[in-house]
């Protein structure tokens, strides 16, 4: 089984990428979901940010942790150790599939890039990824640029880079050309 994280920095079309290797056939998980799920589901996740924050609306949270930097690496350090399980989990009980993909905006961050024998880097222009987040999540510029400023750009670090500046055909090309080099 190859292991491939697939990251990008935020509004940089991750989770378009995640769709359409997930529509061609490919077993794809969402550290996104998951770490939603573990604020909804796990006791013990939802019991430490309850008595670390007050409250577990993500809209709540993501405002603290996008203006407070110690308040977000309590976060993390509350949520990353549960996805790092719930990762090798998936590995092992998927073992004998032939590829596993992970998504996740935060692979470099959290430590978890050495579990992976590829990672992929989805990319666009700094513009074109604050117009998408403005517009897609209803943000003035200024939230939106605060939000993008808060994650590294790890591309450099990256084994497969996707540029994601045009549109949805020329994006799904670029997939291709990434399935047809890893397999």
């Amino acid at each position: 089984m190859i292991k491939i994280g697939l990251t990008g920095n935020i509004a940089s079309g991750k989770s378009e990428v995640e769709n359409i290797l997930f529509k061609k056939g490919y077993l794809v998980v969402d550290l996104d979901k998951i770490s939603h799920q573990l604020l909804e589901e796990d006791n013990e996740v939802k019991n430490k940010i309850l008595a670390e924050f007050k409250t577990l609306k993500r809209n709540e949270l993501a405002k603290i942790v996008f203006s407070d930097l110690d308040k977000k690496k309590k976060l993390e350090n509350i949520i990353y150790p549960k996805l790092k399980e719930y990762i090798v989990n998936y590995f092992e009980i998927n073992k004998d599939k032939k590829a596993v993909i992970v998504s996740g905006a935060l692979i470099y961050e959290a430590g978890f890039d050495g579990l992976f024998d590829k990672i992929i880097f989805v990319d666009a222009k700094k513009e074109i990824r604050l117009n998408r987040l403005m517009q897609r999540n209803n943000m003035d510029r200024k939230t939106a640029l605060k939000r993008m400023n808060c994650q590294n750009d790890n591309k450099i670090k990256a084994d497969i880079i996707i540029e994601n500046n045009d549109d949805i055909n020329t994006l799904n090309k670029s997939v291709d050309e990434v399935i047809a080099m890893l397999f």
